[in-house]
């Protein structure tokens, strides 16, 4: 073993900690930057199909609240995040499943607003809403899925001792953040310009 590569790996050639720590959050920023695109893409798409036309059937109370629920599901994330480094498991257990339900209590208002919505996936707005919640939706849902399985991680002690154990949880975190960051892009989008 040469001396550069035993300062990168360990005893048995494998990535050290740290390393694999910076790896595995450089790859998942990676990943939002490409992600990032893709909404910024369906967010310039809404103008593009119907300027700053807002109809007013959109339903505005429903709106804020799916929003509210949504940004007070990061607090609660970050709240589990914290407590699962500092190997409060069983805190960071029920903040987790706290906020997999306010994000399944989004997804049922994202259900909700189709089926009330007086527009069409047909017309210029309709194409916009459906196409944006659309896609946040399924994020949302595969963050519900992945706070789930976190829990279920936490349970089974795979996050004890906290510091690079609990990257699984912070990573599932980070990205519950980037998906509540983006809607509130697309909410005064698709909700507040007239």
């Amino acid at each position: 073993m040469t001396a550069a590569h035993s300062t990168v790996h360990g005893a048995e050639g494998h990535a050290s900690p740290a390393r694999l720590l910076r790896m595995n959050r450089m790859g998942l920023w990676l990943f939002f930057a490409s992600d990032a695109l893709v909404f910024a893409l369906l967010l310039s798409a809404r103008f593009y199909l119907d300027g700053l036309h807002t109809p007013p059937e959109v339903k505005q109370i429903l709106g804020l609240v799916m929003t509210s629920i949504l940004l007070l599901s990061s607090l609660t994330a970050y709240r589990a995040e914290t407590a699962i480094e500092h190997g409060n498991i069983a805190r960071g257990r029920s903040m987790l499943l706290l906020t997999a339900v306010m994000g399944s209590v989004f997804l049922a208002g994202v259900v909700m607003e189709w089926m009330l919505a007086e527009f069409s996936p047909g017309d210029g707005y309709g194409t916009a809403f459906f196409s944006m919640t659309g896609m946040h939706a399924g994020h949302v849902a595969s963050g519900v899925l992945l706070l789930l399985m976190a829990r279920r991680q936490a349970s089974a002690g795979k996050f004890d001792g906290g510091g690079t154990r609990a990257w699984g949880a912070s990573g599932i975190v980070m990205y519950w953040h980037f998906v509540d960051v983006v809607w509130v892009f697309f909410y005064p989008v698709l909700y507040l310009i007239h």
